[in-house]
């Protein structure tokens, strides 16, 4: 059976067909017009695409060695069921990630081995500073939170990372537009010229981290990136001596997902960049390829803190590479109010003096 060959206008999707009269391709719901070989070079265009699923080659783990693990404990909390590794001689009484009793639950076991780690360059003192900086120039914090606010606990965690490198080939179409508009004495128009754009080229993209921790939020922990891979070193239990590790409850499988949609929207804003001149650019479609992908298993420093306050609990984090510190703070209504009612009348008030200044003009 022969098939019925249709065209679909690129701007709103409806069936186009030749227009004898302009000699070129119509949309009968928009106006659009195509010519026809352009619109041969967008459809050949389109058949090119693929589905841009991200394909990774096989994520790499080591194995422990024979007696590597006799000196490293792990206590579980059974609140949030978050496992702790240290090493035997670390009193861990409260779970960093909810502040619950934590109890031991013996020897470590059943988890790959880490390819790298991060170690802790800033100590607890300047986690405890950081969190005094961090409430600097916040005019909405409640001074009583300041004033009366306690740690309840600071802890030295190594965060589970997977790190992704890939060299990204990608081809990207984006959907531009330019908006002219004049008027007449009778009537204001607006054209409105579309403009389907291509982008090809490829990215290399290094150390692209996934933390592999449920405990541990990951808007928290992409708040605290970035951190300076240069200063990974090969793994040895020796660095884990006074600190905790997150053991890793998220497969670099399960990663994986992640990983690629950082590397896609980095490629889709690297990429849109370069498209100038347009009243709107919006991505139609992204095909990224990998190639020499890889992966590693690491542990970085973070420092939680974690303290209470009307009720409610705030976690605090700080890379313990560079120092950078995040985490929310309340808001005091009151103040909030007195400075929206102060802005408003400010604003109220240049407009009043602009307004009477031109009646005087």
């Amino acid at each position: 059976m022969a098939a019925l060959l249709e065209y679909k206008c690129p701007c709103c999707g409806g069936a186009i067909q030749f227009d004898s009269g302009s000699q070129k391709m119509k949309c009968p719901f928009c106006d659009t017009e195509i010519d026809p070989e352009a619109l041969k070079h967008y459809d050949d265009d389109l058949k090119k695409e693929s589905s841009g699923e991200i394909v990774w080659q096989t994520p790499q783990g080591n194995q422990w060695a024979e007696g590597e693990t006799d000196g490293m404990r792990v206590y579980v909390c059974e609140s949030c069921g978050g496992e702790i590794v240290c090493d035997e001689n670390t009193a861990a009484t409260a779970c960093p990630f909810c502040s619950n009793p934590v109890v031991m639950k013996g020897q470590f076991s059943g988890s790959l081995r880490p390819d790298c780690i991060i170690p802790f360059k800033l100590d607890k003192a300047a986690a405890k500073a950081g969190l005094l900086q961090h409430f600097r120039g916040k005019i909405l914090l409640p001074k009583v939170f300041k004033d009366e606010n306690h740690i309840d606990e600071v802890k030295g965690v190594y965060v589970p990372f997977w790190i992704y490198g890939a060299d990204a080939q990608a081809r990207v179409r984006y959907r531009a537009t330019r908006v002219r508009c004049w008027s007449d004495s009778r009537y204001d128009y607006t054209e409105t010229s579309y403009y389907s754009v291509l982008r090809g080229g490829s990215l290399g993209f290094d150390h692209v981290p996934v933390d592999g921790s449920t405990k541990m939020a990951d808007d928290l922990m992409e708040s605290v990136e970035p951190f300076d891979f240069s200063g990974a070193v090969d793994f040895q239990t020796a660095y884990l001596a006074g600190y905790l590790a997150d053991k890793y409850d998220v497969t670099p499988e399960k990663s994986l997902n992640r990983a690629s949609e950082r590397i896609r929207r980095s490629t889709e804003e690297s990429f849109a960049r370069t498209v100038a001149g347009y009243s709107s650019v919006q991505t139609e479609s992204a095909d990224i390829q990998l190639a020499n992908s890889s992966s590693t298993y690491a542990l970085y420093p973070v420092w939680l803190l974690n303290t209470t306050w009307n009720g409610n609990r705030y976690t605090f984090a700080m890379n313990g590479q560079t120092g950078k510190f995040v985490g929310n703070l309340p808001v005091d209504k009151a103040a909030f109010w007195r400075w929206f009612v102060g802005i408003t009348a400010a604003v109220a008030a240049v407009s009043y003096g602009l307004a009477w200044l031109a009646y005087l003009l």
